[in-house]
């Protein structure tokens, strides 16, 4: 019986996807959009840049606003 794949929860838990990634940076990509962001922007952005906008979206909206 293979007891220490059992007590190992680190080696049984499930792992993070490429695809669910992907899908988080498209969803989050479609809120900068929604808040005011040039989409030409947002496309050419790192995903820590566009997680760094979406923490405050009320400061984001009022910066690209002008």
């Amino acid at each position: 019986m293979a007891t220490s794949t059992f007590r190992n929860k680190n080696e049984v838990r499930p792992k993070k996807q490429g695809a669910a990634k992907r899908a988080r940076i498209k969803a989050q990509k479609k809120r900068l959009v929604a808040l005011g962001v040039p989409a030409e922007l947002v496309e050419n952005m790192q995903s820590d840049k566009l997680r760094a906008f979406l923490k405050y979206p009320k400061q984001t909206q009022a910066e690209f606003a002008k």
